[in-house]
């Protein structure tokens, strides 16, 4: 039988239970007994006898976000849509409002407005919330169609005149941006931007794109641009029709069901379903651990001799195979769907269990983030893209005259565009644009401003040369480590058994790609018999710490002990908590060594290492203590590594030189120096973010008690908690005491610094663990704990933080799945503007998760270079600038590895018919023009960034990439931009075939090697015979390949 007529025959019998139920007017459809697939279950064969009967609209109540977007997971798999309302999202007060979160919701209300039999799930919130007429809400304001005929200039009128701000790169809605032929524009009601070419007055192409990559994500035909509605209209509680449903997933929302029919109009009809046992419904909870798998085996087998249907939903074969093993279990016994389920249920009265991957393993397919893109290495090398481009007023270095200013673009003697740099004494240097690619913009470590050097001066030589000396030797010294942990001989752990299929089976999420690859690297170093050495880089949350269990775990089911090592108290007992809660179905002893451990607890547990009784122990710096000993130890993790002292990291290399060893840091690592170190230090990154994570709402508003107040109380409704920052210790006990009048009914804790270290400990495990409503605390909360149950934070006088302080701040909430809230708060004379602001707006606007590589490479990932390299290191960066030394460090590894590197192809180029200045070309027949245009790249920005983007490619392969990439964003390419391809096209072949100097002089094409002129059989140099000058370059593309 087909997975579609399964569920076909499945959605029958749900059917036929619900015709058998009696229909109460005036009464709302509770499903509060129901178990959550069972109530999709439900609601699919409602909705098959809507279409049958004509019954209007059903309306699905839960307060739970999450719930919502679970049962639309469910419809989905049965084949059923559904609209998901968003809360709305105001806390108090306009300025509060999520622009982004405001635009999906009238998206859904448009789709609703359309879609008069789809079932809407929503709260109450949204139901008494603001919405547009019917009448208005659905008026097509323009439609855009591919062939129709309109001016692009009246076409930005239209956008001006509703308040689109033209800017340089869409970043967000209600902005427009031009590039020759290309409008870009973001209504507020698309999920994506769209862009439009032109040719002429034609609109010959319609692309929706991505605001990360700003490159194509599809096709459209046509593009319809709604009038912009007034959220202020109506209530949505308006658009109910006399035939519509009302469902209340929850017993706890009967009252609020019953409020919303009684205020609406007498005619609704609606059922009574409770409780579930009456409707033959109940929940499987059958979780299938070593403990439990005979229970369930017992169960399996008494159904299929009474004849039940046994069904399994897993989301591929592969789960599918591993279910069966598992249960030692035939196909035949089962029937497979694929598909994705929440959780599994029961239908006696039908005789049908269904069963889904959270009954079997434990693992729960949660719904991803409605309306976001997942992020991929291609957005976050996007983003990392977008950090070297070089504005006005940034310092730079350029790789053989030192560090200057940026000064933008400059008219060089023959009215060429180039790039200005000032250096010392006000001495500016001229760089050519196709040698753009040997400048970078300068980034030190510890985020003062350079020196800037002086022209001709021999102090950046040396410092170069010295840079260059102690990278090759640190390069060395890296290679060296690994090669005596390739000669060293430790243990090698076993292949995968059962337990471990069954361990990762529980794993309630599903793994992201690169989090996937980082368990693979571990399990392969652990099954090598030389000692592991792997660092594990990423972000908070997205989840290092599961490839820890996942490593500790095999060390542990192969015969050897584990030891996790954290930096604070606070951070053990985290890990022990999320160890003993991983594990706890397995005969897996797991012991905390920490101080506040009695000396009864600490001499057992030091005992139970020394005899093998306990598996696994997690401590601070106590574990290192002399007197500690194991009786087998296999693996060491050391979680971030940058935080223990010098001392420390001695005795970590002294006791575990033979065992293996995973670091894990929560400072992520620039890419640059991640590729830099490929080879000589064993790194997995782990960049993505789970796909239940909501970007932080970030909101930047004056200081005001009345908005902390409903701030608090909001978070507290949901059962949540918060973080209050206030930086300074001298106020913060006054603070703590305007919060508590604010919100009387909250407990609020303060923790600093200059605490003692017990009280601060205990204040810690306190909100740790629940038993306080608000943390009040300094930047001690910047990094470390994770507490998925706080979820707003209010960062006082935050105009005094940096960029990468107030990401990393931030990035404490928003890691439970729900939505976060960030309220960075200013005196009220610095909201109107100042840099502060601008550095507020700056980190409002990456708002995404994986934003992080935009702003943290300008500080936050260099604090993680720093920390990874050495302080001796650290001074060399300082002197040369990251990126400089990023690529020294390659050159170094892969010369001492003996690795042939492709070079940067730095040949140079000279053309006598070529023009390369925008103002010095008129149009002449014999030349031929070759530059980035202004009407085809307006922004001096980017024409620097798209300029050096070429320069940059070193082979013909990253040409034609680029090519793509601006055939996409620009357009059309005018003469100019051809030539300026194909002239860097020569380039980057010349050099692949070792010429350094390419010169066209009278159509003549002469070649350099080593200052010797290359002259081909019969001593002459070869002649461009083509007639037009782009036909010569081409030409001369071609001769070069032949040699």
């Amino acid at each position: 039988m087909s997975a579609a007529s399964t569920r076909e025959e499945w959605r029958g019998m749900a059917l036929s239970t619900w015709e058998a139920m009696p229909k109460n007017k005036g009464k709302p459809l509770i499903l509060g007994g129901c178990d959550r697939s069972a109530q999709g279950y439900l609601i699919t064969a409602l909705l098959a006898q809507k279409k049958a009967t004509g019954l209007g609209r059903i309306w699905i109540f839960t307060p739970h976000a999450r719930r919502r977007d679970q049962l639309a997971l469910e419809l989905a798999f049965w084949k059923s849509s559904a609209l998901v309302l968003a809360d709305p999202t105001i806390i108090v007060e306009e300025e509060l409002t999520d622009p982004d979160r405001e635009a999906e919701r009238l998206t859904t209300l448009h789709k609703i407005a359309q879609s008069p039999t789809d079932p809407v799930v929503l709260s109450r919130a949204s139901w008494e919330s603001a919405a547009p007429s019917l009448v208005s809400i659905n008026e097509t304001e323009l439609t855009l169609n591919i062939g129709q005929e309109i001016p692009l200039e009246e076409l930005i009128g239209w956008l001006e005149k509703r308040s689109f701000d033209e800017h340089p790169q869409i970043f967000q809605r209600g902005q427009f941006a031009r590039r020759g032929g290309i409008l870009d524009f973001f209504p507020t009601q698309l999920s994506h931007p769209i862009r439009i070419e032109f040719f002429g007055d034609e609109i010959e192409s319609i692309r929706e794109f991505s605001v990360e990559t700003q490159t194509t994500r599809r096709k459209l035909e046509s593009v319809e641009i709604r009038k912009e509605s007034e959220m202020g209209g109506d209530l949505l509680s308006s658009w109910l029709n006399p035939d519509d449903l009302i469902i209340a997933l929850d017993e706890d929302d009967r009252e609020i069901a019953e409020i919303l029919i009684s205020d609406g109009p007498n005619e609704h009809w609606s059922a009574d379903l409770h409780p579930s046992p009456a409707a033959g419904f109940e929940a499987g909870d059958f979780v299938v651990a070593e403990s439990s798998r005979a229970l369930f085996l017992e169960q399996l087998n008494e159904w299929s001799s009474e004849g039940w249907q046994i069904g399994l939903v897993a989301p591929s074969k592969a789960e599918r195979h591993r279910f069966l093993e598992i249960l030692e279990r035939n196909e035949t016994d089962f029937i497979f769907v694929e598909g994705r389920l929440t959780k599994g249920f029961v239908a006696p009265n039908q005789k049908l269990v269904v069963l889904s991957t959270l009954e079997i393993f434990g693992r729960q397919h949660l719904p991803g983030i409605r309306g976001k893109e997942k992020l991929s290495h291609q957005r976050n090398a996007a983003a990392i893209a977008g950090v070297h481009e070089l504005n006005e007023g940034d310092f730079v270095v350029h790789a053989d005259y030192g560090i200057g200013e940026f000064i933008g673009l400059i008219d060089g003697e023959e009215g060429q565009e180039e790039l200005g740099i000032e250096y010392q004494d006000g001495a500016t240097l001229h760089v050519p644009i196709d040698q753009s690619h040997l400048v970078a913009r300068y980034v030190g470590i510890g985020g003062g401003k350079p020196r800037p050097n002086k022209l001709g001066d021999k102090k950046w030589k040396k410092a170069r040369v010295r840079a260059e000396a102690a990278v090759m030797d640190y390069a060395a010294q890296l290679l060296r480590l690994q090669a005596e942990r390739d000669a060293k001989t430790g243990h090698g752990h076993s292949p995968d058994g059962q337990w471990m299929q069954e361990f990762e089976a529980s794993f309630p999420f599903i793994e992201t790609p690169d989090q996937q690859q980082a368990i693979e690297d571990t399990k392969i170093d652990m099954e090598s018999p030389r000692p592991m050495d792997r660092l594990i880089c990423g972000d908070v949350g997205f989840g290092k710490t599961e490839v820890a269990i996942r490593a500790a775990f095999k060390a542990v089911t192969g015969g050897t002990q584990v030891a996790i090592l954290a930096p604070t108290t606070v951070l053990a007992q985290q890990h022990w908590r999320t160890f003993k809660a991983r594990m706890s179905d397995y005969p897996i002893e797991i012991k905390l060594l920490t101080r506040l451990q009695s000396p009864a607890e600490i001499r057992e547990t030091v005992e139970g290492l020394r005899d093998g009784k306990v598996d696994i122990v997690i401590g601070t710096h106590r574990l290192l203590s002399t007197g500690i000993d194991y009786q087998k130890i296999g693996l060491l993790v050391v979680d971030e590594e940058q935080r223990f002292g010098v001392r420390h990291k001695e005795i970590l290399k002294e006791r575990f030189r033979l065992i293996d060893v995973l670091t894990l840091s929560a400072t992520p690592i620039p890419r640059t120096l991640y590729l830099s170190l490929m080879g000589a230090r064993d790194m997995s990154t782990i960049d993505t973010p789970p796909p239940n994570r909501l970007p932080v709402q970030t909101s930047i508003c004056a200081y005001d008690e009345r908005l902390i107040r409903n701030a608090i109380r909001r978070e507290l409704t949901r059962g949540g908690q918060v973080f209050f920052l206030h930086n300074r210790v001298a106020t913060i006990a006054g603070m703590k005491e305007r919060i508590q009048s604010l919100v009387p009914e909250a407990k609020v804790v303060i923790g600093h610094g200059q605490m003692d270290r017990e009280n601060l400990e205990l204040v810690m495990h306190q909100f740790v663990e629940g038993k306080a409503d608000v943390l009040l605390a300094t930047t001690i909360i910047e990094s470390g704990i994770d507490i998925p149950n706080a979820n707003t934070i209010l960062i006082d006088r935050a105009d005094r933080f940096g960029l990468a302080d107030l990401y990393q701040l931030r990035g404490r909430v928003g890691r439970a799945g729900r939505r976060a809230y960030a309220l960075l708060l200013l005196p009220a004379d610095l909201i109107a503007g100042g840099d502060a602001r601008k550095r507020l707006s700056a980190i409002k606007q990456y708002t995404e998760l994986g934003s992080g590589f935009k702003i943290a490479m300008r500080d936050l990932e260099i604090r993680g270079a720093g920390s990874l390299l050495g302080t001796k290191q650290s001074g060399h960066i300082t002197a040369v600038g990251f990126e400089l030394y990023c690529q020294l460090l390659q050159q170094s590894v892969e010369h001492l590895q003996g690795k042939k590197t492709i070079k940067r192809a730095d040949t140079q180029v000279r053309i006598d018919f070529i023009v390369y200045s925008e103002s010095a070309w008129t149009g002449q027949v014999t030349k031929a023009p070759a530059f980035f245009p202004r009407s085809f790249g307006p922004d001096p920005e980017m024409r620097v960034a798209a300029y050096r983007q070429l320069a940059s490619a070193r082979t013909e392969k990253e040409i034609k990439t680029i090519e793509k990439d601006w055939r996409d964003r620009f357009g059309r390419f005018p003469e100019p931009v051809k030539n300026l391809i194909t002239t860097n096209r020569l380039r980057v072949v010349a050099s692949s075939k070792g010429v350094q100097m390419v010169e066209i002089s009278k159509d003549k094409l002469m070649l350099q090697r080593n200052g010797d002129y290359i002259l081909p059989p019969g001593g002459k140099f070869p002649r461009l015979s083509s007639q037009h000058t782009k036909d010569k370059l081409f030409q001369a593309v071609e001769l070069l390949k032949t040699l």
